[in-house]
Parts: structure tokens; sequence; C-alpha cells
């Protein structure tokens, strides 16, 4: 696999609410793994909005199982899942496999079972990909990030191109 290819999202969507969860169940995937800021709440939100209340009561009632895997500190992360109630892996060092493999081996599945969530190619869609997970892209929240994050936003504006080039639909709010 070459190096785009690990940066390929299966797909890419403006937001986890317009994520179809029909179609991921009738593909197998029974866990949803996802990134916590800028991809369910800003970064560093620590409420959980009614929105995603909902959505999450949606894929637990269609038997989904949800798990945050995210590489912000264990303290902000298990904070917040306290708050939404979700399992959570804090400090996940994606796109390293630990972090991913904890929330597999937590829910005894494969990678093939679940699907990664989130906002960033280099993290959540890399780490999925040399997982072998299915993998959607969401668009950020916002553009309030951690230094480290918008300065590996610079490197995805020169690779989104790229991956559009080869195929990778833009949701249509960005298309033209």
């Amino acid at each position: 696999m070459s190096w785009l290819e690990t940066l390929m999202p299966d797909e890419y969507v403006a937001s986890i609410y317009e994520i179809d969860l029909e179609r991921l169940w009738g593909r197998g995937i029974r866990l949803i793994l996802t990134d916590l800021d800028n991809t369910l709440v800003p970064w560093n939100q620590p409420t959980v909005p009614e929105s995603l209340t909902k959505w999450l009561k949606q894929a637990h009632d269609r038997g989904f199982h949800v798990c945050i895997v995210s590489n912000n500190t264990s303290g902000r992360v298990l904070e917040f899942a306290q708050l939404s109630g979700l399992p959570a892996v804090g400090a996940a060092k994606k796109p390293k496999p630990i972090g991913f493999q904890q929330a597999l081996d937590r829910f005894q599945m494969d990678a093939k079972q679940a699907v990664m969530v989130g906002d960033q190619l280099f993290t959540d869609i890399r780490g999925g990909n040399r997982l072998g997970m299915y993998t959607v892209l969401v668009l950020p929240i916002e553009p309030n990030e951690w230094w480290g994050t918008r300065m590996v936003r610079n490197l995805e504006r020169v690779t989104m191109p790229l991956l559009c080039a080869r195929g990778l639909q833009r949701p249509n709010s960005l298309r033209r």
C-alpha cells in the first residue's frame, strides 16, 4: 500500500450526521470507532450536544457499539466519555495501531467489523486504513484546533487534491 493509499478514506462526508448507518450495518460493521475533537464536538468542548446524544442513540438502537479513540490526553477524553456514556481510549497515539487495537480488543472485534471516523487524514484515516478498517473522513467541526493539528492541516491541504485526482469525492458542501 502506497503512502497515498493509506490516506484515502472509503467515504468523505460533511459530518457524522451524514454517515449512512444502515449501509455500514449492511457491510458487517458493528463497531464505530470515532475521534473526539472536531469529529464529535469542537476541540476541547466539555459538553455533549443534544444532536450528538440523538445520533449516538440511533447508532446504539441499530446495534452498533461506539468507542472514542483520541490522541487527546486521557483526562480530557475520559471526562467526555463519562459525560457521553461512551467507552474511550485516550492518548491513543494514532496512527499507531495500539489505541485502535485496544478498542477492538475491548469489544472482541476484528478490524473488518469496525469503521474509523475522524477529521484527520494522517491520524484517523491512515491509522484505520493500516489496520484494514473501513474509514470515514468528516470535515472538522470548526477551525479552532490544537497548534500541532493546525500544522498537519497544511500537509492535508497539499494531499487532498492528490486524493481527489484518484477519485475521492468531496462532500456536497465543498463542491463548487
